[in-house]
Formats: C-alpha cells, sequence, structure tokens
C-alpha cells in the first residue's frame, strides 16, 4: 500500500496508529505506562476499537508482546486500520504495544528483563523450574563480549550434548530462577500483563467469539510468516484454526512448529478473562534469521544491558544486530510480512462472520 507502515521508532509507530484509528473513526483507548521512553516520550497501551463496542464477533489483534517486534506488529496494524472492511456485526480490537518500553528502548524484554510471553503463569503457585537453563546461564552471559573460545566451545559441547531442540527448549522456553537471565519469566504480575487484563475485560467483556492474532518476528524462513496455533484445545479448536486459516497451521504441541512449548505465554489469560467466549487464536511469527543468529543477538543485548560501561562502537554494533534480527530494514520483507498480515486478518473475519 502507498501509505508507510514501518517506523523508525515508537513515537513515531504510536503516531502513525493512532492516526490511522482516527482515519477510520475508531475508537480510541490509552493505557498510559508510568514511565518515560527512551527519549522521555510518553509511553502506553493503545487500544483501537472498528466497528461495535458491543460486538459479538471480536478480531483482536497484538503487538510488540515483545517490545522490538513491535516495529512489525505496529506497521501491521496500521495498514488494517487502512484497510479492512468489516463484515456486519463483527469489530476488531487492537492492542498497540503491549510491551511499550521495550518497543521504545528496541529490547526484546520489558523494564524489568522480563519476557512478557513466559509471565502469565499463575504465581500464587511455586515457579516452574528450568534446570537445563541453569546448566547454560552462564556461557550464554559471560563476563566479556563476544565470548572467549573457550566460552564458545563449552556451548557447542553442550549443544552437541542435548541437540539442537533440547538446547532451544533449555534457552527459550522460560526460566525463573535467573533475574538477569534471558527469557526471564519475571516473578510476579508486570504492568503489561495486568493492563493487558484490564483490556480483555474492559473491550472483549461482551464477545461470544474470539480470534486473536498475535504478531511477532525472529523464528523461521526469512520473511514467512508461520500460522502457530495458540490455543490450549488440540481438538475442535485446531480445526477451526485450520478452517479459517489453512491446514499449514503449525503446533508446538505435536513438533510441527518453529517455536517450543512456552511456559506462561499471554494466551493463558483470555481463558481466565473472557471465559464466556470461544477463543481461536494463532500467534503470526515472522521469520527474520536462523536460530542460532537470533539467539545470540539476544544474548548480546542482555549482556549490554549488563555492561553499560561497553564502547559506544559495540553498543552501536548490538543494537544494530538486534534490529537485523527482529525488524529486518529490508522493504521486500515488510512487503511480505504486511501482505501475510493482511490475508490472515481477513481469513479471521471470514471466520468470525461465519460464527455469527
Amino acid at each position: 500500500m502507498s501509505t508507510p507502515l514501518f517506523s523508525p521508532s515508537y513515537r513515531e509507530a504510536r503516531a502513525r496508529f493512532v492516526q490511522a484509528a482516527q482515519a477510520c473513526d475508531a475508537q480510541l483507548h490509552r493505557y498510559a505506562m508510568p514511565l518515560p521512553g527512551a527519549d522521555g516520550e510518553e509511553l502506553a497501551m493503545d487500544v483501537a476499537v472498528q466497528g461495535p463496542a458491543d460486538a459479538a464477533q471480536v478480531l483482536m489483534t497484538t503487538s510488540a508482546v515483545h517490545g522490538i517486534e513491535g516495529f512489525c506488529g505496529s506497521a501491521i496494524q496500521t495498514g488494517l486500520l487502512h484497510s479492512l472492511l468489516l463484515p456486519p456485526g463483527v469489530a476488531v480490537v487492537h492492542v498497540h504495544a503491549v510491551n511499550p518500553h521495550g518497543f521504545s528502548h528496541a529490547r526484546r524484554v520489558n523494564e524489568d528483563n522480563v519476557d512478557l510471553n513466559r509471565n502469565f503463569i499463575n504465581f500464587a503457585q511455586p515457579v516452574p523450574v528450568n534446570a537445563d537453563y541453569a546448566q547454560v546461564n552462564e556461557l550464554l552471559l559471560p563476563d566479556r563480549w563476544p565470548p572467549s573460545p573457550e566460552a564458545r566451545a563449552a556451548f557447542q559441547a553442550q549443544a552437541d550434548a542435548w541437540g539442537e531442540r533440547r538446547m532451544q527448549r533449555a534457552i527459550t522456553s522460560g526460566q525463573y530462577q535467573f533475574a538477569q537471565g534471558v527469557w526471564f519469566g519475571g516473578l510476579a504480575p508486570t504492568w503489561s500483563h495486568r493492563t493487558f487484563r484490564q483490556v480483555l475485560q474492559n473491550h472483549l467483556g461482551q464477545a461470544r467469539q474470539i480470534a486473536w492474532i498475535d504478531l511477532h518476528t525472529g523464528l523461521g524462513p526469512h520473511g514467512h510468516g508461520e500460522r502457530i496455533f495458540a490455543c490450549t484445545d488440540n481438538g475442535e479448536t485446531l480445526q477451526r484454526a485450520r478452517q479459517w486459516w489453512g491446514p499449514q497451521i503449525t503446533s508446538v504441541d505435536t513438533g510441527t512448529s518453529q517455536s517450543v512449548p512456552l511456559s506462561g505465554p499471554i494466551q493463558m489469560a483470555i481463558y481466565e478473562e473472557c471465559p464466556q467466549a470461544q477463543y481461536t487464536g494463532i500467534c503470526l511469527e515472522f521469520g527474520t534469521l536462523p536460530l542460532t543468529q537470533m539467539i545470540q543477538s539476544m544474548c548480546a543485548d542482555h549482556w549490554l544491558a549488563l555492561h553499560p560501561e561497553a564502547p559506544p562502537e559495540q553498543q552501536g554494533t548490538i543494537r544494530a544486530d538486534m534490529l537485523q534480527a527482529f525488524n529486518p530494514p529490508s522493504t521486500f520483507w515488510q512487503e511480505q510480512v504486511w501482505q501475510q498480515g493482511l490475508q490472515a486478518a481477513c481469513q479471521a473475519l471470514q471466520g468470525l462472520a461465519t460464527q455469527g
């Protein structure tokens, strides 16, 4: 489309999203965060509601659950506000920047080093223990960066012993013992966690059928949008998801996804906050770099957060690598992800219309 969708900063992405919402007469709701952004700007989880606020059939989109991934998610949401034609009685709720702090600072984690997609566990119960992660934490975050040849060799030896899939699960499924480590799930519900639940209560409490597209980047072949089943029912709900979005729907439970099973994904909230609704959802995950490069960029970013005294040139390199891993600058990549995002949203609206 001719309107620019991708933005160079959270501030500009938010402005474009708000302008697009106003242009299509969507209802705007602002959930301000009590922290400033990287440039002192206001941070907020913004919600734009297209269509009737009391609609029984609702499509929800979410961006920036992992902050830096919001460049892509925000662009798609802005494009959808310009482009979607809603069936009668169907509404769309766009939740923009679930993790505004991470989006503004171009980090995947939030202000407390928490991965929000590992934060939706029941903290009244003992937190999960990821014993494998404990064995590799120091290898992932060595004292110096880049890691020494000895540290690289030790990590590779562990990877060879475990195999690629076990190593991926060890690192990325979520851990709750190392607060400065990677893929840390937190020790309590974060601001984004609490606020997102409030958004569900306020804007989806009336819904009877909910479709949800959660927008992510980082895993899989460059530019390919993997449609990862994001529900707990692998029976009737999975069948419905495949009717709506196609037979290529993958599942972490069956091992067909680039992702692995996660502890505390954000989708858990919808079962608790919207029990009245039939929920069908996917994570739309757009590939960027090979997995090992993506993890390397993530670890470097975490190392930099622990070592702010790093030389400016090294800081710049690490931050540029993070953007390459989660927001590639290629216009071809941007066009690919926009077209796939639009297609998935249109398919969801068509599916919801059949439920009315």
